[in-house]
């Protein structure tokens, strides 16, 4: 009787920490953000405010692979321009795998408002 307990404790357990550990990794690698619109963030393309793309290149790199089993590591991500805030804006940014190969980061606008800019990466 004990050791059926044991087993039905451990079950749960391990059952628990897989779904603790599912929804952990869920939010840590969504490729969505919502920046602000400030000075230090925007700068115009084609006469539309833009979010920096020394922001985006930031975020895209630390985001890419935020934990070992998500995401391949990239380093030296560039894009072209800053992002359009206009719903719908897309650009491509580069970054390099560990192994040299060089990888495109489509980039997309989901919603601009205009004090921010919800945007997202492709992995």
């Amino acid at each position: 009787m004990q050791r059926g307990k044991f087993v039905t404790g451990v079950v749960g357990g391990v059952t628990a920490l897989v779904a603790v550990g599912s929804v952990g990794t869920h939010l840590l690698s969504g490729t969505e953000s919502t920046t602000g619109l400030d000075a230090g963030s925007t700068v115009k393309v084609n006469g539309y405010p833009a979010l920096s793309k020394d922001i985006a290149q930031g975020r895209i790199q630390s985001r890419y692979h935020p934990l070992p089993w998500v995401g391949d590591k990239i380093e030296g991500v560039s894009c072209p321009t800053g992002l359009k805030a206009v719903a719908g804006a897309t650009l491509t940014c580069r970054g390099r795998k560990s192994d040299g190969k060089s990888v495109d980061i489509p980039v997309s606008v989901v919603k601009a408002t205009p004090s921010s800019v919800t945007w997202k990466f492709e992995r």
